[in-house]
């Protein structure tokens, strides 16, 4: 079987984040997996150089484009090689192959009349690289996505018939259930598609920095837009447009990316597919954001998280692992030095490495290093009837991509290893004179980490490599059909000692936070003279109540709610994503779901508390409240009258 897996390729308008990281370590670990299981895997990553944001990024830092585009990709391409990622290929969007295969592409859909010339006139996002239709846009300037002015932009343009296939991308979205990932951002897409789709410009004449028309359209004053150049990136990697000698491997394509650019890929890329009558890609699988200690991250407050500076701190592998194991894929997650050290002392170090350490010290006691499996099933039936539940059923989870619930129930195997130790307690059959017992259990050990090792290895490569090599074996293909597949175990083998593999973590590593976000956050102690308040509990059915005192000291601003759903278990709450004018969107959680679905709210606009101190919902960051009317008749939004820009004040 040919797997295909990609990241998104990274806009070179700044140095990798852990977002980045993020997305580009699941599809590493997939792509590792698939090819530990035997299949032949292509992976795909790299950057997104074109565009006017690039052109005028480059003209400010005093280089030509194309310079600051080669500085830029470099450093992701120098991270992700210095992470041992696992990449096929590294594609840029300036490679003169991906260029050609991107002409060849516009020709064959010119040529299919889907794409005509025209006039645009319109509000254009710089940021964005986006039109909107004056219908979107807030207080009929700024940008619905980012809050940002638009240009206004009269220019000829070429256009693709992105309305024509409405109904096919719905009969899409309906015929292939899990082609959006998670399921949850499926309606979003096919709301924004019910709601009438306008034919896209993707050409523009008002910058230079873009790959030019084929020369057949004989028009160069155009260059085409970003969007339709990096999307293509996908299929041009393959070969499209040459030789195409790996254009099979597209037929079992998952897409990785951030939910901010699900639509372009759910969406646009579908469609130019359709028009180039190209299979559609299995998934495109849409993982969420990342907080740090509860914060926004933005450059302004100085708390982005890099990368490198956690894996040169934490060690790779383990930041790898805190990475998939913290969050439920698709669901905004935290990064915290505390919850790092938390997952290395207790997963890592408490249950994988201290269960290793005490079977080379047993066996160095009891059999001097020699391990043999001969009697695991005469005393340990049990304990392999649990272990061949776990391994015979945790797969799913990974091709679900639900990396949290993949290591959560992986990790059984080692609760159950260390139990075991614990029940049958060697030391004491050894003084009994039931050896055999004894090194039964030490046997059985052995063996839940080996194939606890191979199932690891996507995920801790370095790591699973020196587990096997202590007990005997490499893990590869023939290894994972035999101990996983075929739930053999181990042959006789000495044990080789190893350095303990995860020392525990006391202090952070890292400097916490910076200075200024600091003073920004800290609580004033209370008085030796004073009590202290007692610390308020916000519970689901007190979501939206404030005091009157509370209320004359709040700042409102105008939100608008740009990404609503369900909150799993809860009968009330929804969670937003609301752009109240600020660098990124806030997270709001409310007790409204009584009286609004989430697809109901979504591009919608609604007052907001914006300087309450952040609470935790259901383990959720909230970061603000809407504000709402009740009575008898039910509950109602305040909302403005007209549509205002994101973050205007109310009073």
């Amino acid at each position: 079987m040919k797997n295909y897996l990609t990241t998104p390729i990274y806009y070179v308008n700044g140095e990798a984040h852990i977002g980045h990281a993020y997305t580009t370590f699941i599809t590493d670990a997939l792509a590792r997996y698939s090819r530990l299981i035997g299949n032949e895997t292509y992976f795909l990553t790299g950057t997104d150089e074109h565009g006017q944001k690039i052109e005028e990024s480059a003209k400010q830092n005093g280089k030509s484009s194309q310079e600051f585009a080669n500085e830029i990709s470099a450093t992701f391409k120098n991270l992700w090689d210095g992470f041992d990622i696992s990449y096929d290929k590294f594609i840029r969007t300036t490679d003169a192959d991906h260029q050609i295969g991107v002409q060849q592409a516009f020709e064959k859909m010119l040529a299919k009349g889907d794409i005509y010339k025209g006039d645009y006139e319109g509000h254009y996002c710089i940021p964005c690289e986006t039109f909107f239709p004056e219908s979107q846009l807030v207080d009929g300037e700024f940008c619905p996505d980012c809050g940002r002015p638009t240009d206004i932009v009269k220019e000829e343009s070429y256009f693709f018939k992105l309305s024509k296939y409405e109904k096919p991308l719905l009969d899409l979205y309906e015929s292939q259930e899990d082609f959006i990932l998670p399921r949850s951002r499926k309606n979003e897409v096919k709301n924004f598609v019910s709601n009438g789709l306008h034919d896209l410009s993707v050409t523009r004449t008002s910058f230079t920095w873009g790959v030019p028309l084929p020369k057949s359209c004989n028009d160069d004053k155009h260059v085409m837009y970003v969007w339709l150049d990096a999307l293509l990136n996908y299929i041009t990697a393959l070969g499209y447009g040459d030789d195409e000698k790996n254009m099979d491997f597209f037929s079992n394509a998952t897409h990785f990316v951030g939910k901010d650019i699900l639509r372009f890929h759910a969406i646009y890329w579908p469609a130019f597919l359709m028009s180039l009558d190209l299979p559609m890609p299995r998934h495109i699988a849409a993982h969420g954001w990342w907080t740090r200690d509860g914060e926004k991250m933005s450059k302004s407050k100085g708390n982005v998280v890099d990368p490198k500076a956690v894996a040169a701190a934490y060690g790779l592998e383990r930041f790898r692992y805190f990475m998939l194991r913290e969050v439920p894929f698709g669901q905004d997650g935290d990064f915290s030095q505390r919850a790092l050290i938390d997952r290395i002392n207790s997963d890592l170090s408490n249950d994988l490495g201290n269960l290793l350490n005490r079977i080379i010290g047993m066996s160095g006691k009891y059999s001097e290093y020699v391990i043999d499996s001969v009697d695991v099933k005469k005393y340990h039936s049990k304990e392999l009837e649990e272990m061949l539940l776990v391994t015979s059923s945790v797969e799913r989870f990974l091709t679900e991509i639900q990396t949290h619930r993949y290591l959560e129930e992986l990790w059984k195997l080692f609760s159950i290893g260390n139990k075991a130790i614990e029940d049958h307690a060697p030391w004491v059959k050894m003084k009994e004179d039931r050896k055999d017992e004894a090194l039964a259990t030490v046997a059985l050990i052995a063996n839940i980490l080996a194939k606890a090792s191979i199932l690891l290895h996507p995920v801790m490569p370095d790591t699973t490599n020196t587990i096997a090599g202590a007990l005997g074996f490499e893990i590869n293909t023939e290894s994972y059909n035999k101990f996983i597949k075929d739930d053999a175990l181990l042959d006789t083998f000495t044990i080789q000692k190893v350095p303990a593999l995860f020392p525990r973590v006391e202090e952070p590593l890292m400097e916490e936070a910076p200075k200024a976000m600091i003073e920004e956050t800290k609580e004033e102690k209370p008085k030796k003279d004073k009590k202290a308040p007692k610390e308020e509990t916000t519970t689901e059915d007190e979501v939206g109540l404030i005091t009157i005192g509370q209320f004359f000291e709040t700042s409102l601003k105008i939100g608008t709610i740009i990404e609503a759903e369900e909150v799993p278990k809860s009968k009330k709450l929804l969670k937003l994503q609301v752009d109240v004018g600020e660098e990124n969107p806030r997270q709001i959680v409310a007790g409204i779901k009584d009286y609004y679905s989430a697809e109901s709210l979504i591009n919608t606009q609604a007052c907001v508390v914006a300087n309450l101190k952040p609470a935790k919902l259901m383990g959720m960051l909230s970061e603000g409240m809407l504000l709402a009317a009740k009575d008898e008749n039910g509950l109602c939004l305040v909302r403005p009258e007209n549509p205002r820009k994101a973050g205007a004040g109310v009073g």
